[in-house]
């Protein structure tokens, strides 16, 4: 991989797309915000490996920013998503696989008793906040300081073109602080419809932390006490820390779930799935969209969650995942660099310690990008069941590059 990347294609992208396309790229997406040198566009991937416009290749640690759990064009996935397509995708109704994916679901998610088709996190948190709201005929929705589920209104992290009104019905408390969840419980009172919380802590540019069980059976009794619904926001952890929902193995079950991005493999899927007592109130609201009911994407989420299922694909990231964060320890003592790392292993946030402004971790990504390696310094990274002990080892190889750059550049530890 050389030292200064080509990038004219990409930044030719870029130009063309500001012309037509506010920013160019919006959301999440928007790298190049992080620094000179991040790719904005890309043309192909493989396994656990991008390449971006200019063909210049990286081994991956943000898997499409989650959806990518079993490794880029994945054949069992593909073959069953494309095979659907043959016979029928988006149509004037459901097909049979809408049937079989619910009932796996429900075979599989542990609180699940139906399940509801979406297609993007946002809608299925939404969803889950409309049902919680019908079942109960109460307004108020407690959720964490900090956390993110979705890009509406209610809950976006920016106020840009959001008024009061939106956000008037939305009550926050700090996560894993009980007595704050209280506080939030009595201030809402009567009129609880639910209390929102992600899988865990995993916040922007923030150390991440796991759920604390008390907490968690904090919540739980909140909602039992008062009548309102639990919701666990999956969209980011589900499928890829545990099949079974990501609190199975705290004993905390939901009322409410959302899912979205590794449930089909990066084909384009959400899904909301309930208890028995919801049930009716799921029925009753209206939640639609033109590409809801679409059968390859189903077909794509059945292959995927039956290789969760029935393979070692979970337990074999989070070892690639351990051997990554041993590594990157292990690297930064040799230079002298003292990291935060925090979050499931599977989902590694990396921090630099005293690097308040990032400066630290722009530059280590950035390095990193020379060598070969793509990451990201202030979002939750993301392994893959693709990652394999020699990605990982050579991932290690340009991390201990990078480290020997930002030094070289005057990006001392502090």
């Amino acid at each position: 991989m050389p030292r200064d990347l080509p990038n004219s294609k990409d930044t030719e992208l870029l130009n063309r797309a500001r012309r037509v396309v506010p920013n160019g790229v919006w959301g999440h997406m928007a790298t190049r915000a992080i620094g000179p040198g991040f790719p904005q566009f890309f043309s192909r991937s493989d396994g656990c490996r991008v390449w971006d416009a200019d063909g210049n290749e990286y081994i991956d640690f943000m898997c499409a920013w989650g959806p990518n759990v079993l490794g880029y064009r994945n054949a069992a996935v593909d073959n069953a998503a494309l095979a659907q397509m043959k016979s029928a995708d988006i149509g004037n109704g459901p097909t049979e696989v809408m049937v079989e994916l619910a009932e796996l679901l429900v075979d599989t998610v542990d609180h699940a008793d139906w399940a509801l088709f979406q297609k993007n996190g946002t809608d299925a948190t939404t969803t889950c906040v409309t049902v919680a709201r019908a079942a109960t005929g109460r307004r108020k929705i407690l959720a964490a300081r900090g956390s993110y589920h979705g890009a509406v209104p209610w809950c976006s992290p920016s106020l840009v073109g959001v008024t009061a009104e939106d956000r008037a019905n939305l009550i926050q408390f700090d996560y894993n602080d009980t007595a704050s969840l209280v506080a939030a419980v009595a201030e809402a009172g009567s009129d609880l419809a639910a209390i929102i919380l992600t899988a865990f802590k995993h916040d922007v540019q923030r150390d991440q932390a796991l759920p604390d069980a008390a907490f968690l059976m904090a919540a739980r009794q909140a909602c039992d006490r008062t009548g309102a619904a639990l919701i666990l926001d999956d969209v980011r952890a589900g499928f890829r820390l545990d099949v079974r929902g990501s609190w199975a193995r705290y004993g905390v079950k939901p009322d409410l779930a959302a899912y979205s991005k590794a449930i089909a493999n990066g084909w384009p899927l959400a899904c909301v799935a309930g208890v028995e007592s919801l049930r009716e109130a799921a029925g009753k609201i209206f939640t639609t969209g033109s590409f809801w009911y679409g059968a390859a994407a189903m077909a794509a989420a059945v292959a995927t969650i039956k290789i969760l299922r029935e393979t070692d694909a979970l337990k074999k990231t989070a070892a690639m995942g351990e051997r990554f964060r041993e590594g990157l320890a292990q690297a930064a003592a040799r230079h002298g660099y003292r990291l935060r790392q925090t979050g499931p292993v599977q989902m590694p946030m990396v921090l630099f310690e005293g690097d308040q402004d990032l400066a630290i971790g722009n530059a280590f990504c950035a390095a990193g990008l020379r060598h070969g390696i793509y990451m990201h310094p202030r979002h939750s990274m993301f392994l893959c069941a693709a990652h394999e002990a020699a990605d990982i080892d050579r991932a290690l190889e340009a991390v201990d590059r990078a480290f020997s750059d930002i030094a070289a550049a005057g990006f001392h530890p502090h």
